[in-house]
């Protein structure tokens, strides 16, 4: 009998690939508009185009390994992700509303960075473990 291993695609394994897609996306526009988008946020060109690269590799990073990690650690790691983007843009409007130029820093920095512990602790995450089935054997 020969055994077959399969891997279910899932519509949250479907929704891990689009971050991951989307990650990709926004880092591409952050290097294509890094002098516009860094004027706008008040940060250096240079900072726009590193956390575009850092997304870049994260989000290539998601894509690649979503189907060979648990969708837990996946959904754990994309809503750790989340939670600290959305906590410092919060934190990086705040500091515009009172006067500071660094909010745009603050948010772009945190960009650099997470994508890059994002993919680092997806790479080092235990692989999934697949369902083995058994298929019948039609050889003669």
């Amino acid at each position: 009998m020969a055994q077959v291993v399969t891997s279910r695609v899932t519509r949250q394994t479907v929704g891990a690939i689009a971050d991951g897609a989307f990650k990709v996306l926004l880092g591409a526009v952050y290097i294509a508009g890094a002098v516009p988008l860094g004027r706008l946020l008040g940060t250096s060109a240079w900072l726009m185009v590193l956390s575009g690269v850092a997304l870049l590799i994260g989000g290539g990073i998601e894509i690649r390994y979503t189907g060979s990690r648990s969708m837990r650690t996946c959904t754990w790691l994309m809503l750790a992700y989340d939670s600290g983007w959305v906590l410092t843009a919060l934190t990086g409007l705040l500091m515009a509303r009172h006067g500071s130029t660094a909010g745009g820093e603050l948010w772009m920095g945190y960009q650099a960075a997470a994508p890059i512990m994002f993919a680092a602790l997806l790479i080092a995450a235990a692989p999934a473990q697949m369902t083995t089935g058994t298929q019948p054997d039609t050889s003669v």
